[in-house]
């Protein structure tokens, strides 16, 4: 029986509640909409570390941060003993384990590996289009800036190619290239070309596409698809609940966003959408290559997101909690000799599943930390965690078919959502049923006991310490490359550098 191709499409920083098909009236994703009328939408999809680099490291090992010992954007860490090496701890990454089973493999977009940007995942082809570049050599090495350098010399005055960052983190933006020519555009035509190569293997093809993180930077005419005017106002809930997190505030003076109100987070979302849109387009080419190529019905799709962004949502911008718009995403599984069509599940899946997707329709399933769908294995509830385990940082969230618990280390904080009745999260229930609340302390403290969680744990209950909050700093996100680190720049070292 031939094997069926498997096809990976990941968007960065894509919210869960932002295709049409899944009940948004405003925006239009009619390509995104084709894998929904032809697959299983997961509506309780979670990512278990909701923020880039740890949510990247569970979906290529199909291991929780307890294991690939990354619980933020950090380099990776092992605690307790565990093993240095990223893939002695987890098992071969997933390209690696694919082409072990017959698989020609190829990455291609955003991968944002810690520390080496280029670590070796498996991939037989493997080529990146990352955010930012540390230095004029890892910039060389980058497909997307090498591409716009030979082809597009007149742009090389440009800092950054996907939009000015630092204090335009959250300004709306107009991406200076055609729609061809922007980093979506040229991540869906090597994977075209990826998909068309004469090969008598199956292919596995990892797409991660950088939008629509910000800065939101849409090429014309996507720019000017939506009225800021038609755009919601981000979800205020309970002041308390909504500042309890102290990553909230820390993060939005860090990226210029502590000042932003809902006029101009309406402008804002409006410019976001008009990213997810354009990369609808480009995804729509990459379905219109498997049909007109009679690939379609032998390839499995997956659509998903790392996290999502809080778009102004509880007064938060950014990921990194574990608010429904931080850790809840988009998860499509479409295959096309499946039975179930247009399908929309409650059914509790997370980023860690990934793993036994994939290898289950190579032939030779393994779970790891994963539950596998496909084999008809059913969740009941999803943990996640945030924070290196043993500092105030920590945080541990449970989400069952009806509640959501988390547990916040810095100050002992709680909170309790019963999300079927409140799935804006705006009444914290802690102390209205401590009966549930109890339980779910109980459970959180058990899931610490195993290594990599140890030190989250103090005797007989998760560690509390005093709150506090970090200092306040900006983060300066320059081109580097050429040794831009601040806003006083020199125009006669700068000009000497290009």
């Amino acid at each position: 029986m031939e094997k069926k191709n498997v096809l990976f499409i990941m968007c960065d920083q894509f919210r869960y509640d932002c295709i049409s098909a899944l009940g948004n009236s405003v925006i239009r994703t009619p390509n995104i909409d084709r894998l929904v009328e032809n697959g299983v939408s997961f509506q309780n999809a979670y990512s278990t570390c909701p923020v880039c680099v740890p949510a990247r490291y569970t979906i290529m090992t199909g291991r929780e941060p307890n294991i690939t010992g990354c619980y933020c954007n950090e380099t990776p860490a092992p605690l307790d003993r565990q093993a240095d090496n990223m893939e002695e701890r987890c098992g071969p990454y997933l390209a690696r384990y694919m082409s072990g089973r017959g698989y020609r493999t190829f990455g291609i977009g955003k991968f944002h590996t810690i520390p080496d940007c280029y670590e070796d995942l498996g991939f037989e082809t493997h080529m990146h289009t990352e955010e930012l570049w540390e230095t004029a050599e890892i910039k060389e090495r980058d497909a997307y800036a090498s591409f716009i350098r030979k082809q597009f010399p007149e742009y090389g005055h440009l800092d950054q190619l996907h939009g000015e960052r630092s204090n335009m983190y959250y300004v709306p933006q107009l991406s200076a290239f055609s729609a061809e020519n922007t980093v979506e555009g040229f991540v869906a035509r090597l994977t075209i070309e990826e998909m068309n190569k004469m090969d008598p293997r199956p292919f596995f093809g990892f797409v991660s596409f950088i939008g629509p993180h910000p800065p939101c930077a849409p090429p014309v005419p996507y720019n000017l698809m939506y009225d800021p005017d038609v755009m919601s106002n981000p979800v205020h809930g309970d002041p308390a609940t909504d500042t309890m997190d102290e990553q909230i505030d820390f993060m939005n003076y860090t990226i210029w966003a502590d000042e932003i109100n809902d006029a101009a987070a309406r402008n804002i979302k409006s410019r976001y959408y008009g990213e997810i849109s354009y990369i609808d387009a480009c995804v729509g080419k990459i379905l219109d290559n498997l049909e007109e190529s009679g690939k379609r019905d032998n390839t499995v799709i997956c659509f998903f997101a790392d996290h999502g962004d809080h778009m102004g949502d509880h007064g938060a911008w950014q990921k990194e909690t574990f608010f429904e718009a931080s850790a809840r995403v988009p998860f499509i599984l479409c295959d096309p000799a499946a039975s179930s069509r247009n399908t929309v599940t409650n059914d509790l899946v997370c980023l860690t599943d990934l793993f036994a997707i994939a290898s289950t329709v190579a032939g030779f399933p393994e779970d790891r930390d994963g539950s596998n769908w496909i084999a008809g294995e059913r969740r009941h509830q999803v943990y996640g965690i945030y924070g290196r385990p043993g500092t105030r940082f920590f945080k541990i969230m449970i989400r069952s078919e009806k509640y959501k618990y988390i547990y916040m280390s810095n100050g002992g904080r709680e909170q309790l959502f019963e999300l079927d009745r409140d799935r804006n999260e705006s009444f914290n229930l802690v102390e209205q049923l401590p009966v549930v609340t109890n339980q779910f302390q109980k459970e959180a403290f058990a899931y610490c006991q195993r290594d990599g969680l140890f030190a989250a744990c103090a005797e007989t209950r998760l560690k509390v310490f005093p709150f506090s909050s970090r200092p306040r700093k900006r983060i300066h996100q320059f081109e580097f490359s050429r040794g831009i680190d601040d806003f006083v720049v020199s125009s006669k070292n700068y000009f000497s550098s290009m």
